[in-house]
């Protein structure tokens, strides 16, 4: 997941002008420098890039050149700056690494201050530091004048197969700026668990938190989801595309959740 850039790898000196053929390795990193570069700069993306359920950022992603992994591909287009290197490094990354190509390397941002870290970086690597501060600055002002209307209620996010987000990631952070309590906190889970249908029915929180994909039962792990026995538990439903990663759509995300919490509200007057 996307976060504060740190430059790994062997460096070319710095350019005397932004870049004009940026790489992009991994789907966090499509997002960052589709919002911060300029369209002429990028020369490739991820395969996920344009996956409307995986990047917040797919309509801009439309027309752009997608690449697999492969590490001829990449070298093909010479690139001036490759972001996003991948945590687990792969051959192909080897490969690159030892063709002294500028790298970025991105790290897991899973608060928000550490996303405009992550935005003031990357904008400065792709040559528009202003252009960063400008978003940060829209976003600061969004998440000011959204109210946390969930005053304290307990909410969990649960995902196919019965797993359940927990506290110290991204939507747990997402969920306390719309004033939810995570369930996972108040029941000691981790950041990961696997929670049972009669766990939840037991624990009945105020509202169920889902992925937007799983409103309609598309296999096994979607059908729990749809169990009678969760049906009196009020919903709200975000794409997993805007928490996925630590992106600029985490203002999104809150701005879903409280929106649905209002609506909520005003059904039960």
């Amino acid at each position: 997941m996307a976060g504060g850039v740190l430059a790994t790898g062997k460096v070319r000196p710095a350019l005397a002008r932004p870049p004009q053929r940026i790489v992009s390795l991994n789907l966090c990193a499509d997002q960052l420098v589709l919002r911060l570069a300029d369209r002429s700069q990028i020369a490739g993306l991820t395969r996920n890039a344009t996956d409307r359920e995986m990047s917040a950022e797919a309509v801009r992603a439309r027309g752009l050149r997608l690449l697999s992994k492969s590490a001829e591909e990449i070298v093909a287009l010479d690139p001036d700056l490759i972001v996003g290197m991948p945590a687990r490094r792969s051959a192909a990354i080897k490969v690159l690494e030892d063709q002294n190509y500028r790298m970025v390397d991105l790290k897991p941002a899973e608060q928000y201050d550490q996303i405009l870290s992550s935005i003031r970086s990357t904008a400065a690597v792709v040559g528009h530091s202003d252009r960063g501060e400008v978003l940060i600055a829209q976003m600061d002002r969004e998440l000011a004048g959204i109210p946390r209307l969930g005053r304290g209620r307990v909410a969990a996010y649960y995902q196919r197969r019965g797993f359940m987000t927990g506290t110290g990631t991204l939507i747990d952070e997402v969920m306390a700026r719309a004033g939810l309590v995570n369930l996972a906190t108040k029941l000691g889970k981790p950041a990961l668990s696997q929670v049972s249908l009669e766990e939840m029915v037991a624990a009945r929180p105020d509202f169920l938190i889902v992925e937007s994909a799983t409103d309609v039962v598309r296999d096994q792990g979607t059908e729990m989801l749809h169990h009678p026995a969760l049906a009196g538990i009020p919903r709200i439903s975000i794409p997993q595309a805007w928490t996925v990663c630590g992106s600029p759509a985490y203002v999104r995300a809150v701005r879903g959740i409280a929106e649905q919490i209002a609506r909520h509200d005003r059904g039960r007057r």
